[in-house]
């Protein structure tokens, strides 16, 4: 779960200080109050859920493409 939250974002700044208290289900209750705590975009492809980025960086979403 700590990877879908975007710690980077101005709305997260309150609560970096404590990063390492929060629970995955502390952070889950967070995302879903304030959408913008979610970092996006999310990409996943459709012939291979395993396969998916975090974030926006291009040489990661590169790397997703279809072979």
């Amino acid at each position: 779960m700590d990877e879908l939250f975007s710690w980077r974002s101005p709305s997260a700044k309150q609560y970096r200080e404590n990063k390492d208290d929060f629970t995955k289900s502390d952070l889950i209750d967070l995302m879903m109050k304030e959408p913008r705590l979610i970092r996006r975009p999310i990409t996943i492809r459709i012939d291979d859920t395993s396969r998916y980025v975090l974030g926006g960086k291009a040489a990661d979403l590169e790397a997703l493409s279809i072979d």
